[in-house]
């Protein structure tokens, strides 16, 4: 395989086809936020305790894109999505016959694993594909996990009216194993180990230094990532139960949740783009200072409208900022490690959501307001604006970062 393979047609058909799954495959993230309200009014629970099952999505969300991650470099991409389709149809559908939230909440942890490989995994694939257009392509395949909850919400929120959650998992089910078992065939041919090496020299050439070692920006990295997504956990996980709070019922919830995600998906195109004229640091502190300003604007309270306004409002500033903590790690660390590296940083990022989440509702108990944790989410957003202007601040003259 010659060079010119990146940024082919088939390497824009690939990026098709992983989007399609990613589609699909992310609703394991996603379904147990529509039916939050339906946990706590089934068990008779408080707000924290019904974002257990959330919290152990993420759980295993965030593991499955640690070890799957280092898997995609070993045994490449089809391999990793076939068994991860195979177990999250299967979490699907025990959770829907589970009897006890406790039974909910430990098959919700098989469900994130099983989503997961559809997330950081899948975009690391597809880097190795790109290299003009990385960002963008990255963006695309980033793109499906918020196309997901965008598709996915509605359509299980209409379920559950006629046949509960337990239903709408069921049919969850029986999609995800007709769709991404024979699917992830689709994505077999992996990309030569010559075409990798040249990739690396040709990124090493055009590498800029922040005077640290691989293991020190990863660490930084992930440290930001749990910085941005425990502010971006308190709209995205309990928009629906906020919405019933303010009496404008789960169903405008869900229709809100799924504005959100579609303004997630036009920032993370937009910021795509952006990433491969800006680079994904500069990219990254422009996402994580836009969401930090609009998370405020969730402590107005106003009517349906305006708080759909809000919701649009946020899913468009915020959508680019986990793509480009994958962008960073191909622009400064080997393409070899990208599946590990890359996993690493999602999986700091989901246990930032797993962490906002269960914040957010267990600060709801204490307080009957979700202010204080919108105040919390912009502490913990500073946090993150604050480590990427430090890491741009040693940007520059610096000895090259010891990747090689």
């Amino acid at each position: 395989m010659e060079l010119s393979e990146h940024d082919s047609r088939y390497s824009w058909t690939r990026l098709a086809i992983s989007l399609g799954l990613s589609v699909v495959g992310n609703v394991g993230m996603w379904a147990v936020i529509v039916i939050l309200p339906a946990l706590q009014a089934e068990f008779d629970i408080s707000r924290a305790g019904a974002s257990l099952p959330y919290t152990a999505t993420m759980a295993g969300f965030a593991a499955g894109n640690f070890f799957l991650g280092r898997a995609v470099d070993r045994f490449g991409i089809s391999t990793v999505l076939a068994a991860a389709g195979a177990a999250l149809s299967a979490g699907f559908a025990l959770s829907a016959l589970a009897p006890s939230l406790l039974g909910v909440t430990l098959i919700h942890a098989l469900l994130g694993f099983g989503a997961s490989a559809s997330f950081a995994p899948l975009m690391a694939d597809i880097s190795h594909w790109f290299l003009k257009r990385r960002g963008l392509a990255l963006a695309i395949a980033a793109s499906g996990n918020y196309a997901s909850g965008a598709a996915w919400s509605p359509v299980i929120a209409w379920i559950m009216i006629d046949h509960g959650w337990r239903g709408a998992y069921l049919a969850i089910a029986l999609t995800v194993a007709v769709v991404m078992i024979p699917g992830a065939l689709l994505l077999r041919r992996r990309i030569d180990a010559a075409t990798t090496a040249r990739a690396a020299t040709d990124a090493a050439s055009r590498a800029r230094s922040v005077a640290l070692s691989p293991r020190a920006l990863q660490a930084l990295l992930m440290l930001a990532g749990v910085g941005c997504c425990v502010a971006m956990s308190m709209p995205q996980v309990h928009i629906v139960a906020l919405c019933i709070d303010r009496g404008f019922g789960a169903a405008a919830g869900a229709e809100m949740l799924s504005l959100m995600l579609l303004g997630g998906v036009v920032s993370r195109l937009t910021f795509g783009a952006l990433a491969d004229r800006l680079g994904g640091l500069r990219t990254l502190l422009l996402g994580g200072t836009l969401q930090m300003l609009a998370l405020a604007l969730f402590l107005i309270e106003g009517n349906r409208t305006s708080l759909s306004l809000v919701s649009l409002i946020f899913g468009l500033s915020q959508g680019g900022i986990v793509p480009s903590y994958a962008i960073i790690i191909r622009e400064y660390l080997p393409p070899a490690e990208a599946g590990r590296r890359v996993g690493a940083v999602i999986a700091a990022t989901i246990v930032g959501m797993a962490l906002g989440g269960w914040m957010t509702g267990w600060l709801y108990d204490q307080t009957g307001s979700y202010a204080l944790s919108i105040w919390n989410g912009i502490g913990w957003n500073l946090l993150n604006v604050g480590i990427v202007a430090a890491l741009l601040l040693r940007m520059g003259s610096g000895p090259r970062l010891r990747a090689a």
